[in-house]
């Protein structure tokens, strides 16, 4: 974070900042004096910070748990995705259970590589329950080993170890993720285990082009997302019917009609809906794959409520959705309906409270915009852009923003720097059911382009 950006936050958000020097960044043609930012979230969720002194957050009324990073055991680093994507598939087991209460994978893999204590990690987290292990992946066999503990009290409730052949590798995790499930309530609702246990695919191949994909596609930068799109498309020659690997192209097209700058971004939008179709025709009941579709009809479509409809859906799959959440947040802003979004993203951050959630505090800064709270909508906005430097859309409301506040000087370079990641100023679509929330966002916006020149 830079030292007009402090300035910027200062005084108008619970934040601490950290000097860290002057530094060369990245689209910043001279080095800058840099602040490492402390976000406590907006109004009333809990303050974040990296020390040991991180405040308390309490019990959910529901039972609550969670999942951290499993020790990657192979003695091979590049197995470490592997050792990652096992987890992501025991939190999203647990948490279409619905009776459980389950922290979201960017919250506790923030204690990745670190010594845990349980009890701190049960404080931080709000949860009553932890679960941690190890993988080992070693030629054609898996073995994985889970411990579930209060966190209140550190005692030790469960462990176990589970081996099988890779080919087995899914019935491992639902092993995992149903047994620590039994130890907090004896009694599991079948229909739940059986939904839970719901596979997108049965090819190991196409599953480990997936989980490779990902982090290429959720980067924002356009070499990696069509690093993501290559991984995919051989993943899906593997299995057509994929439905989490169609989202992810959908979601790859999106981000680079988001971005701008692309010879054809009608191609783009027929992708990412074609994609999106087909997804939903092959994963009818994952709730992520649900979600990232109705994301993509809010998006590109004409009426934003099919699109609520299926997120809606998503979340009385899994309540505990992290992603959903957020998604639905997104949805409610755009069409118009700024309490229940914002709400709904506040939700989104309880979830997962020790993520950064760059992008549910855009959207809660985007409400802001709307609402004419400019001072509030600037704090916010340039603390999400330190975490997403490459979002081009966090740079158009930042530069409408400024412009509506007056301060055209700020408006002018962020343009300026806008301009360094996409020709495109103006976006592709402007996704708002109301018109004159439209039209505030773009008058906003060819101010800053007239006054950038």
């Amino acid at each position: 974070m830079s030292a007009r950006v402090q300035e910027d936050a200062a005084g108008k958000l619970d934040l601490t900042f950290e000097d860290l020097g002057e530094q060369s960044l990245k689209n910043i043609a001279r080095p800058v004096r840099v602040y490492r930012v402390r976000f406590a979230t907006v109004e009333n969720t809990p303050k974040v910070e990296a020390t040991e002194s991180r405040p308390a957050l309490p019990l959910p009324e529901k039972p609550s748990i969670a999942v951290l990073p499993f020790v990657n055991m192979s003695g091979d680093p590049e197995q470490e995705y592997f050792a990652d994507g096992i987890v992501e598939e025991i939190i999203t087991a647990l948490s279409r259970i619905r009776w459980l209460f389950v922290i979201a994978r960017n919250s506790s893999f923030t204690y990745k590589g670190q010594s845990i204590d349980v009890k701190q990690v049960g404080r931080e987290l709000g949860v009553r329950y932890v679960l941690e292990g190890s993988v080992r992946k070693a030629g054609g066999r898996v073995r994985i080993t889970a411990q579930l503990i209060d966190a209140q009290s550190g005692t030790h409730l469960w462990a176990d170890r589970f081996d099988g052949s890779f080919e087995d590798v899914f019935d491992l995790q639902d092993k995992v993720a149903f047994s620590a499930a039994g130890i907090i309530e004896s009694t599991l609702q079948a229909a739940e285990i059986r939904r839970a246990a719901d596979r997108p695919t049965t090819d190991l191949t196409a599953y480990d082009l997936y989980l490779r994909a990902r982090p290429h596609c959720r980067s924002w930068d356009r070499e990696r997302i069509r690093s993501a799109l290559g991984l995919l498309e051989r993943a899906l020659e593997r299995d057509p019917k994929f439905g989490p690997a169609l989202a992810l192209a959908a979601v790859c097209h999106h981000h680079f009609h988001t971005i701008g700058g692309v010879d054809d971004p009608a191609m783009h939008r027929r992708a990412a809906l074609g994609y999106a179709q087909r997804a939903l025709q092959g994963a009818p009941s994952d709730p992520g794959t649900i979600a990232e579709v109705a994301y993509m009809h809010g998006y590109f479509g004409e009426d934003i409520e099919p699109a609520i409809k299926l997120i809606d859906r998503a979340l009385a799959l899994n309540p505990s959705f992290y992603g959903g959440w957020g998604i639905s947040g997104w949805l409610r802003l755009w069409a118009g309906h700024l309490d229940v979004a914002v709400e709904h993203l506040q939700t989104a951050i309880r979830l997962s409270p020790l993520n950064p959630n760059a992008t549910q505090l855009y959207g809660i800064a985007v409400a802001q915009f709307i609402e004419g709270r400019f001072g509030d909508a600037i704090a916010i906005l340039v603390t999400a852009l330190d975490e997403l430097p490459g979002h081009a859309g966090i740079y158009r409301y930042l530069a409408s923003c400024y412009a509506h506040a007056g301060r055209l000087d700020d408006a002018r370079e962020i343009i300026k720097r806008l301009r360094t990641i996409t020709p495109s100023v103006l976006p592709n679509v402007v996704q708002s059911q109301r018109p004159e929330h439209r039209e505030f966002f773009l008058s906003g916006l060819r101010l800053a382009m007239s006054e950038a020149g």
